[in-house]
């Protein structure tokens, strides 16, 4: 038969200390209740209150009541008097700087507690704040001995002990070698004002060597802020930077995978993106590789692999299709890359067939893209880098018969403005890759549906500049031969310029 009024679990009392005080273990506080309330009454902190988080809420008084002596204060010159055992060393303490870690605080107030006497009148003692000099000539309490195990593998001596030394220092200098450790550290030393510095100090040195192990550290303590400034970093420099370097092959699939569907991925041209895609691809598979290899060495290993399939419907390729998924592969018009990418036998057929008859009905219908809508996800891409040494640089480029200079200007120390124009074929300096076997366009006016943007890092931020989106018609004479200037005040350098634009029907 079914009770209908079960009895509830009864409260079992338990016996704590030498003095014969009780408890009841299912309460928020598995500690002392007599011990509880007596430092209630020291800390002048309601005992109800406690009870909902009596660590927390004691440990920041304790911090509220040190921190006017942490602050601006010597170096503890008395003799230690908490002793720490970690990591198979003993850490010689001194009680007010530990409470700035609510770790070390929770460990030496349950090492207090558990002194079966005189442990009240030693918080009173804590509580009166005694200047330092009396510190000095005798000590507040007896030393105390606390114990910390630590199973994280990142946290190593070198690290612990920079952490503990800021206990006693603001200003400890760390390296990006040490940062990690350190950021570990801090974590389980619930050390929030070290935590911080480090995601701080963290967010100013992202390079090619940091950027993966930083974003990893953002990931495992979910600090969103780092993570999103290795993305944005990363957006901006995976194709003139870390494509250049060895430190590609570390970059992981799931965040390459994001940088390749922001909307702030800078490239030079969507070839340059696939060819540093194609190179992360090679140093996956090849990790004695200890170098970049020339771009022709590349193409002769993906060249090697049984052509019954292409590599992107093999095993060894299949994982990697979202990251090529994300490509626009239209941005590539040359004949000669598309050929290459023919020989290869990298993407499958099906891909490269659709981007050729693309080109084909785009080309016959005078430039008119009409497989083409969204100028935000399909766009074709092109990129200038505008760096210190510059006042002006452009490129060139060509599309479907039609020539475009994009360019960037140096005004003065803190102005730039960047812009495109349409060109003659004729204003080439031919022979040029741009208009070696290229179409020509003979329309005197173009349709173009365009964007212009422009970011720079300052101070750790970036900063961004952008044209609405513009449908303008171009032709050969000014003004209408020049698109809308986008004039930006900065001191950040260099300058990441992108052009986006499509053709719409005309």
């Amino acid at each position: 038969m079914k009770m209908l009024n079960p009895r509830k679990t009864r409260l079992e009392r338990r016996i704590v200390g030498a003095t014969n005080r009780w408890r009841f273990p299912q309460q928020y506080f598995c500690g002392d209740l007599l011990a509880l309330s007596q430092m209630c009454k020291v800390l002048n902190i309601d005992l109800d209150e406690a009870l909902k988080n009596p660590d927390r809420l004691c440990i920041s008084k304790f911090q509220r009541l040190f921190s006017d002596n942490i602050e601006n204060s010597d170096i503890q010159s008395g003799e230690a008097d908490v002793i720490l055992e970690c990591l198979g060393f003993k850490w010689e303490l001194h009680h007010p700087q530990i409470f700035q870690s609510e770790t070390l605080a929770k460990l030496y107030l349950t090492a207090l507690i558990q002194n079966s006497k005189g442990h009240t009148k030693e918080l009173g003692k804590i509580l009166k704040a005694q200047p330092p000099e009396k510190i000095k000539e005798k000590p507040l309490v007896k030393k105390i001995i606390i114990s910390l195990k630590i199973n994280d593998p990142a946290v190593t001596r070198v690290a612990f002990a920079l952490a503990l030394k800021n206990l006693y220092m603001n200003e400890v200098e760390m390296t990006e070698d040490t940062v990690l450790g350190v950021l570990a550290s801090a974590h389980i030393l619930q050390f929030n004002r070290l935590f911080q510095k480090c995601i701080n100090m963290m967010l100013t040195r992202l390079t090619p060597s940091t950027v993966k192990n930083f974003y990893l550290a953002g990931c495992k303590y979910k600090e969103e802020q780092l993570t999103a400034a290795c993305e944005k970093w990363l957006a901006m420099n995976l194709v003139p930077l870390v494509g250049t370097q060895i430190h590609l092959r570390h970059i992981p699939q799931h965040l390459l995978h994001k940088v390749l569907k922001s909307p702030r991925l800078f490239t030079f041209s969507e070839l340059h993106l696939l060819k540093t895609l194609l190179m992360w691809v090679y140093l996956q598979l090849n990790c004695k590789v200890q170098v970049i290899p020339i771009h022709e060495t590349m193409l002769a290993y993906f060249s090697s692999f049984p052509k019954k399939c292409c590599f992107l419907e093999q095993n060894a390729g299949q994982a990697w299709t979202p990251l090529f998924l994300c490509l626009r592969l239209h941005g590539i018009t040359s004949g000669k890359d598309l050929e290459e990418l023919r020989h290869i036998n990298f993407f499958p057929e099906s891909w490269l067939i659709r981007v050729t008859a693309d080109h084909y009905h785009t080309l016959e219908s005078g430039g008119n893209m009409i497989h083409l809508k969204d100028l935000s996800t399909q766009a074709m891409r092109f990129g200038l880098l505008f760096r210190q040494e510059y006042t002006t640089y452009s490129e060139r480029i060509s599309m479907y018969g039609y020539f475009f200079e994009i360019k960037g200007i140096k005004h003065d120390t803190t102005s730039y403005s960047f812009s495109m124009q349409r060109i003659r074929h004729t204003d080439l300096d031919c022979p040029t890759p741009i208009c070696e076997h290229s179409a020509i366009s003979l329309r005197a006016e173009r349709l173009v549906k365009y964007e212009i943007r422009a970011q720079t890092l300052v101070d750790g931020r970036w900063q961004e500049f952008r044209t609405n989106q513009i449908t303008q018609k171009f032709g050969f004479a000014k003004p209408g031969c020049k698109s809308h200037v986008l004039k930006i005040q900065t001191v950040g350098i260099p300058i990441y310029a992108s052009f986006a634009f499509i053709f719409p029907a005309s």
